[in-house]
């Protein structure tokens, strides 16, 4: 072989190998999805959904979010109104959500990061799934890890942690939208009681604009506590916000103790309470704002112990507290002191 033919065979040998490992770095590329989305069609679509639901520990949803002309409510807390905000903060997350490192392909190893067959009793991972105008997206968002998640893609092996973390919870309760009432203590005019047993009363603002209040006709031997201390609470009315929400007549009614508050506009907002174990549950009405009538019908709300105790003062603790007469046989006399010990008398001779 010439040495002509010979250096044309090696260039073009290296020119081949050249080629094969340029081909090979630029599949190696478009294999790499560092940085790549989540759901890449997703982020311009979120004005688009029109359904949100998370699925654990069984073949149906715990959650399911759904959206009705503007408004989003939770089917398993008969439709009420959703907490938009959050939903909102988990279809960013979602949106903004990139690959930053592939994980396992293999389902034995999936139950160690959490994004194993979501609809298994014993599932640590929840399944999210987002219907837009472009299709549905699904994902199981597993555990936590550094500043992501673990997560899979429904419907594919490879699992992945994602940047930033997504936080799902899939209780009912979690999505509600907690805000019932907020009206201030300056704006009730007076508060009538009615407890389901004992003695009920009624305070009212002695005048406008002031804090002072005062108890109608104290029981016959009572004396009513001074003017401010008789006010409503603060946090009566203001900021009153749900724990849970379930339908009225799943929660027992019968005897409810009633709170009647009459606001300076002439509003009437009327809350039945019943305690069920260590939850406390109430109803509401409200002659006024239709906007909390309606968020209220055939509802009963679950709230905090203190916030109901707010709400439901029973008569006692308007009272100045009975005198404890001292027993007539404590001996003891009024400075506190022990009576003397007498000695006993001194033996006789016999």
């Amino acid at each position: 072989m010439s040495r002509a033919r010979f250096t044309l065979l090696l260039v073009a040998a290296l020119a081949a190998i050249c080629g094969a490992f340029y081909l090979s770095s630029q599949r190696n590329l478009q294999r790499d999805s560092r940085g790549a989305s989540l759901f890449p069609t997703l982020a311009p679509e979120l004005d688009t959904v029109t359904e949100v639901s998370i699925l654990k520990g069984s073949a149906t949803p715990a959650v399911t979010l759904h959206k009705n002309g503007e408004h989003w409510s939770v089917a398993e807390r008969a439709d009420y109104p959703a907490d938009v905000a959050k939903l909102r903060r988990l279809l960013r997350a979602l949106g903004d959500a990139k690959l930053a490192e592939e994980k396992t392909s293999d389902p034995a190893n999936y139950p160690i990061i959490g994004v194993e067959d979501p609809t298994q009793a014993a599932a640590t991972g929840a399944q999210v799934s987002v219907l837009a105008q472009d299709g549905k997206h699904a994902v199981i968002v597993g555990k936590p890890v550094g500043e992501g998640t673990f997560a899979r893609r429904v419907g594919e092996s490879k699992s992945y942690t994602v940047e930033p973390a997504i936080s799902v919870e899939p209780e009912p309760r979690s999505w509600i939208d907690t805000q019932l009432i907020d009206i201030p203590s300056s704006s009730i005019q007076s508060v009538e009681f009615k407890p389901a047993t004992g003695a009920g009363y009624t305070l009212h603002r002695i005048k406008p604009k002031e804090d002072g209040f005062a108890l109608d006709k104290p029981p016959t031997g009572r004396t009513a506590l001074d003017a401010k201390a008789l006010a409503p609470s603060v946090s009566t009315l203001s900021g009153l916000n749900v724990e849970d929400v379930a339908a009225a007549k799943d929660i027992d009614f019968s005897q409810p103790a009633q709170a009647i508050f009459t606001l300076e506009d002439g509003a009437v907002v009327t809350i039945a309470g019943v305690a069920a174990g260590d939850k406390r549950w109430v109803e509401v009405q409200s002659s006024k704002d239709a906007a909390l009538a309606q968020k209220a019908k055939d509802r009963a709300f679950q709230i905090a112990s203190y916030r109901y105790d707010a709400i439901f003062r029973p008569l006692d603790q308007l009272l100045v507290p009975k005198e404890t007469k001292p027993r007539a046989d404590a001996g003891a006399s009024k400075s506190g002191a022990a009576p003397p010990i007498k000695s006993a008398p001194p033996p006789t001779a016999p």
